[in-house]
């Protein structure tokens, strides 16, 4: 309920905005009448209502795409050959064997980790 009252709220804020800025021009051409209703000698006389009508001009905004200069920054990636642990994941079903222990990790300082 709360975020289809924030769209809500965002939605009115937003066409604030843009009669606010001129991109929406609303002009009345026609004004609401409403229905008449009288009694006369017993009788009910009804006369009909009239709806308003609007003008609405919207402005436009283009979107086009150029070739423009910018300053990117250099990126070199070297790779320093060092080697890592990294986890291992493993699917096993019930009914299968279980896997076979993994072989040791070998570490730049000659030292095996698990």
């Amino acid at each position: 309920m709360r975020a289809i009252f924030l769209i809500l709220i965002i939605a009115v804020a937003a066409l604030i905005l843009a009669v606010m800025t001129g991109m929406i021009n609303l002009r009345q051409t026609q004004p609401a009448v409403a229905p008449g209703v009288e009694t006369a000698d017993g009788k009910v006389v009804t006369r009909g209502g009239q709806a308003p009508a609007f003008d609405i001009e919207t402005g436009s905004i283009g979107v086009a795409s150029g070739n423009a200069s910018v300053a990117l920054p250099k990126v070199e990636i070297q790779p320093s050959g060092t080697r890592v642990a990294v986890p291992r994941v493993e699917l096993r079903r019930p009914g299968d064997a279980p896997p076979p222990e993994p072989a040791p990790i070998p570490t730049p300082e000659g030292k095996t980790a698990q």
